[in-house]
């Protein structure tokens, strides 16, 4: 979680594919593209955030059951929901882009900070609305101040601190042409 801009779609994809790599099961979900389709026609009032993030917080808390490694990029704005989301998954663990406002809006790659500004788009988290900066983030990441891979690294330091992955990624499978010999022609090709 984080402000509009802070990296969280970027880190999103990236620990994707790095848990993807080990072996996970990973689904994304992202915040832009969950309000164009689960959330279609909810705006952005404190009200409408929390009916969006407990529709996230649903199909993420359905997608853990199936075992898969659910990453979801959204801005999450009040404490009260991510206490909400914390006790109805289970298994979260809260990663926190910690990026300044003004950092945020000189990136403004969407321009919605400048139709924020102004005054076109109301609640616009940061401008019109707050964002309570977390309390216990389980990991915190300076995305102003590192690198998206630098970032990576630390969320996947972190994910090793609590045990949820091994400190080191498993070792890359070999790849062969073709599929090995049943045992008993392998038994008999090496007569």
């Amino acid at each position: 979680m984080g402000l509009s801009a802070s990296g969280k779609t970027t880190l999103a994809q990236l620990l994707a594919r790095a848990l993807a790599q080990r072996g996970f099961k990973v689904e994304v979900l992202d915040g832009d593209i969950v309000r164009t389709t689960l959330s279609k026609g909810l705006g952005f009032t404190p009200g409408d955030r929390v009916t969006n993030l407990q529709r996230i917080a649903a199909m993420a808390q359905n997608l853990v059951r199936q075992q898969v490694v659910t990453i979801v990029a959204a801005i999450c704005p009040y404490h009260a929901i991510r206490e909400e989301v914390r006790a109805t998954i289970g298994k979260y663990v809260e990663v926190y882009l910690n990026c300044p406002l003004e950092v945020c809006i000189s990136r403004d790659p969407k321009g919605l900070y400048r139709q924020a500004l102004a005054g076109e788009i109301q609640y616009f988290t940061g401008i019109g609305d707050v964002f309570e900066t977390p309390v216990r983030p389980d990991i915190e990441v300076t995305t102003h101040g590192e690198n998206p891979e630098a970032s990576l690294a630390r969320i996947l330091r972190g994910l090793a601190a609590l045990r949820h992955i091994s400190p080191e990624p498993a070792a890359p499978l070999e790849k062969t042409s073709e599929a090995p010999a049943p045992p008993h022609l392998s038994r008999r090709l090496a007569r």
